[in-house]
């Protein structure tokens, strides 16, 4: 066994003095299979959506099943990334890594196998569940292995696909599915998935397994932190669609969650080896950067969410079309990432965040003026801020949230900061898919008042419109009427699109009052093997 590895048993050590500027190549192999492993785990939460048509049609399945082919993978996945890090000192980080890549390429593969909702479903739960063992493990990888001075390079890495994955997830699915079928949304993983399990396994040397911790283990504090968060993914996932507690179903799901959340706190304070170690939280600058990591989860899937909402119901645009709209946000990351990256070593990291949340910000405001004439040139510019915005909040965040913590913290606290991005996500899309029915329900109200038969504009209007239909030997008035209650269910909608890019805006500039509470971060390009502070 290499280096390091055998420095001390069950922790992670410390990058060494002498090696404060030298990289060990296989490290550097194998923390780049971790990231592509990520990649495909973050991926494959937005691969589907913008083919859920296409899977729906394959599957014979019905409208109010298909969503389940996201939702199933989200529960899952949000369940093991807090729990990753305690699995990774019990089996080491090899172990965890290479056994996840493995089931996760296994079950993706059973995906695209599938010939019935109930089987995609159980095999989408495998592949969350699996899959996010991958997610928190490169964070700790990338803070404990290279030395700070390298953390202008390791960070926008880990910040860029966190972020880029997505992202451009919609773009991927809508163009595999456009030109192979729907079956190549999972069998995409395969090959890079063999790659990644055998890497892995070969070249990851970062610590040691702990197995007599295994006896410890709480498998009530396990059991109660999955009722905990299933329960809650499911809440959030489904509450707008079912109507929130008027559904029995949402109601015992919400009383299961806060049940199980008191046991799970309980346990994780109490027993001696908790599932998962919340003391991280006791750092200020970590507590913080959950805090911006769980609105970055808001602005980040919410918007990954909206605009192609926007672009398939108003614009009528199909999979593939959406796909290549919503990549500039992406091609924006991309090159803002080495930006980032650079100005994390020269800027105050406090500074980098306010001008990414002004960004985001200022993306959000002009998407307030939006009409049902936007396509691809009106939503350039917000996209780029957007992409720009995103990529100079999320590495300094890392940076905040998780360079300060001592070695041993790391493996666990990372999970905790990936865990807040995730439920960000999901408290974010069903507070704007709550606010996209309700706001557009009180729109289409006013719109109705507005066109009234003393509306002088609003007569001319489906005068000519029945004139028009008469004569194309139609029902001039009944379909008049018709097509003016489609207008206004639109113009509706749209409005309700303003008002959430106007919540996201206020929210992303309140942010700005947050940085001011967090201690000035150390700098990042030096000195120091990341201790607690």
């Amino acid at each position: 066994m290499a280096g390091s590895a055998t420095a001390t048993a069950g922790s992670i050590p410390a990058a060494p003095a002498h090696a404060a500027d030298r990289m060990d190549p296989k490290k550097l192999i194998a923390f780049f299979a971790m990231v592509l492993g990520m990649f495909m785990s973050i991926l494959d939460i937005q691969i589907v959506s913008a083919s859920l048509a296409e899977i729906q049609a394959g599957l014979s399945a019905g409208t109010d099943e298909i969503g389940w082919v996201q939702t199933a993978y989200l529960i899952a996945e949000v369940i093991m990334i807090p729990l990753s890090g305690t699995l990774a000192r019990i089996i080491s980080t090899r172990y965890l890594f290479a056994i996840s890549a493995a089931g996760f390429t296994i079950s993706s593969a059973l995906a695209a196998t599938a010939t019935n909702i109930d089987q995609m479903i159980v095999y989408r739960v495998l592949q969350g569940f699996i899959g996010g063992g991958m997610i928190p493990s490169v964070f700790a990888a990338a803070f404990t292995i290279f030395p700070p001075s390298k953390r202008a390079i390791v960070s926008p890495i880990i910040g860029l696909i966190a972020t880029l994955a997505p992202t451009i997830g919609p773009t991927v699915g809508g163009y595999l599915s456009h030109a192979f079928s729907w079956h190549w949304l999972f069998l995409v993983n395969i090959v890079p998935g063999i790659i990644v399990t055998l890497v892995t396994w070969n070249f990851i040397d970062f610590d040691k397994p702990e197995l007599s911790l295994f006896k410890k283990f709480d498998w009530s504090g396990l059991i109660a932190m999955g009722i905990f968060l299933g329960a809650l993914e499911y809440v959030l996932e489904e509450g707008n669609s079912n109507d929130w507690f008027n559904d029995n179903y949402i109601v015992m799901g919400a009383v299961a969650s806060a049940v199980a959340c008191i046991v799970f706190f309980y346990r994780a304070f109490t027993v001696e080896f908790p599932v998962v170690d919340l003391t991280a939280f006791s750092n200020r600058n970590f507590s913080f950067g959950s805090i911006f990591s769980f609105v970055m989860g808001i602005g980040l899937y919410g918007l990954t969410y909206i605009y192609p909402v926007y672009l398939g119901r108003i614009r009528g645009y199909d999979s593939q079309m959406i796909g290549e709209t919503m990549f500039v946000s992406g091609l924006a990351m991309f090159f803002t990432a080495p930006i980032a990256g650079r100005l994390s070593t020269k800027l105050d990291l406090r500074v980098m965040m306010a001008i990414g949340f002004v960004s985001f910000a200022a993306g959000t405001f002009i998407m307030t003026h939006l009409t049902q004439d936007w396509d691809f040139y009106e939503l350039f510019i917000p996209q780029i801020l957007r992409g720009f915005g995103l990529m100079m909040c999320m590495v300094p965040i890392n940076n905040i949230a998780l360079g300060t913590l001592p070695p041993q913290r790391i493996r666990g606290a990372s999970g905790l900061f990936n865990l807040t991005r995730n439920l960000g996500g999901a408290v974010g899309l069903a507070i704007i898919n709550t606010v996209l029915t309700s706001r557009q329900d009180v729109h289409y109200e006013r719109l109705r008042e507005s066109v009234h038969w003393g509306n002088t504009a609003a007569i001319d209007q489906m005068n000519n419109m029945t004139a028009n239909f008469n004569n194309w030997g139609l029902d001039g008035a009944n379909v008049a009427v018709k097509q003016m209650v489609g207008l206004a269910t639109k113009q509706a909608m749209i409005l309700s699109f303003s008002d959430i890019f106007l919540m996201l805006t206020v929210l992303f500039l309140a942010m700005i009052l947050g940085v001011v509470m967090i201690k000035k971060p150390a700098p990042q390009g030096g000195g120091g093997g990341g201790g607690g502070h």
